[in-house]
């Protein structure tokens, strides 16, 4: 009934399957763009990724989160690797 008879305000597609917000696809810059960090990591793409932050359709205010303060070195592969040698055995 909401495709044929004008659909309602209860729907905001009418019934319709909603766009896929690109944050959910591999090619969300988020976290990553391509192999450099991105939003998540150290603020970079902002201007791409709060719009796609905005369109979620959940009732509330989307404020986006503050880019991460734990990664000490801007997504890269830290070149210290002393992690890797403390794995279990």
């Amino acid at each position: 009934m909401l495709t044929n008879q004008g659909g309602s305000s209860l729907s905001a597609y009418d019934g319709a399957t909603p766009p896929t917000n690109p944050l959910a696809t591999q090619q969300s810059k988020l976290h990553a763009d391509g192999t450099q960090a991105s939003y998540s990591v150290n603020g970079t793409n902002l201007s791409t990724v709060n719009p796609q932050y905005q369109s979620y359709l959940d009732g509330v205010p989307n404020n986006i989160p503050q880019p991460s303060v734990l990664d000490r070195d801007n997504g890269n592969v830290p070149a210290n690797k002393h992690y890797l040698n403390n794995l279990p055995q």
